[in-house]
């Protein structure tokens, strides 16, 4: 694993009572990829980067609700499970809670902190129904509460008819790229406007998947000029078509392209991808692992996939491994020195395949 070395990415997370999840405590390098089985527990790690983001913008019971209320989070339920909680750590300092049931349906805050390992705990409280660590005045938050508001978690499943990402939005919208890239045409507005290097690359990089793609038409809608929807152009040509002539994986991966090749300034402290291999040809497979790499050597990246393709181009550094067993995810990293012989004659997804690694269906 290549250890963080900015104080702004996660160094290590601990959780316990969270869906699939009894207990983890997890080291985090600067690329971790997740590979498991289906219902392994790779989405329900994932997903407590979106309760963070919940917690964190008072959206905590909103979330619950939505949810299906407080015993679809936590472990088999509240009869088997009191609380659930969470540690993150980012370097010598970090942030912690505990949620717990009520008889209403909803969570409430058992426990909420601050800490710095050398000092302790700088307790927030409990008893509140939403976060209260904006309010509390500690120079921890300064080193904690920034890169967790920072982090974005992708998940580009939906390129239906309906997806957001196909249909018209604000122009303005073009602060970052949303989850589900409902912005991108905004998004890519500006950097084609104020980032043209950035832009350029993108392109570029679309077009090594889909050589037949020759640009984006950007422009604000003629019916309204508050709007813009996303148009593209084959190359040699002017006509520009819309959204939904783009292919599945063409699209999913001018997402993911975006994301990953856009400026420096507008990447977040961490990237959060799930499952980005959907849909995507082999070779494009390929030039995203580049990407990601690539990306991983300023940022830091999480990625969960079931892809063998995706895997043989990692290290087994970067991998973390999840298994159930007995009812509750496990995550472990692969032993190196058990391995190393095997990867002199398989490729790290034939070990997978073979069950060498774990993260494969059990009986």
């Amino acid at each position: 694993m290549k250890p963080v070395t900015n104080n702004d990415h996660l160094s290590r997370i601990k959780i316990a009572g969270y869906k699939s999840i009894a207990e983890c405590d997890l080291q985090i390098g600067s690329l971790n990829v997740l590979i498991g089985a289906n219902g392994a527990g790779k989405s329900n790690f994932i997903s407590l980067f979106r309760l963070m983001a919940s917690v964190l913008d008072h959206r905590l019971q909103s979330l619950v609700g939505k949810m299906g209320g407080p015993d679809t989070l936590l472990h088999f339920g509240r009869k088997k499970t009191e609380y659930l909680s969470a540690e993150l750590y980012f370097g010598h300092n970090g942030y912690k809670f505990e949620l717990e049931p009520t008889n209403d349906n909803r969570m409430m805050f058992r426990h909420e902190s601050l800490f710095w390992d050398i000092r302790g705990d700088y307790d927030i409280g409990s008893g509140h129904f939403e976060s209260q660590v904006d309010k509390h005045h500690t120079y921890i938050k300064n080193y904690t509460l920034p890169a967790m508001l920072r982090w974005r978690v992708y998940h580009f499943h939906d390129t239906s008819d309906s997806a957001k990402v196909k249909q018209t939005h604000r122009i303005n919208d073009n602060d970052y790229l949303r989850e589900d890239g409902a912005n991108l045409a905004a998004f890519l507005y500006r950097l084609q406007k104020h980032h043209q290097q950035h832009y350029t690359r993108i392109i570029k990089t679309i077009q090594m998947v889909a050589p037949f793609f020759g640009d984006f038409y950007l422009r604000p809608t003629p019916d309204n000029t508050d709007y813009i929807q996303l148009e593209w152009t084959e190359k040699e040509q002017d006509i520009p078509f819309k959204a939904s002539e783009l292919s599945d994986g063409t699209l999913r991966f001018i997402l993911l392209t975006t994301v990953l090749l856009q400026p420096e300034d507008d990447i977040l402290s961490s990237i959060i991808i799930d499952e980005p291999e959907l849909g995507l040809h082999p070779y494009a497979i390929n030039v995203l692992a580049g990407l990601i790499k690539n990306a991983s050597n300023k940022h830091q990246l999480i990625i969960s996939t079931q892809s063998v393709e995706l895997i043989n181009q990692f290290d087994a550094d970067d991998l973390i491994v999840v298994d159930k067993q007995q009812g509750s995810s496990t995550f472990k990293r692969p032993n190196n020195a058990i391995l190393s012989e095997w990867l002199e004659d398989y490729s790290l997804g034939e070990l997978w395949t073979k069950n060498l690694l774990g993260g494969r269906p059990q009986r």
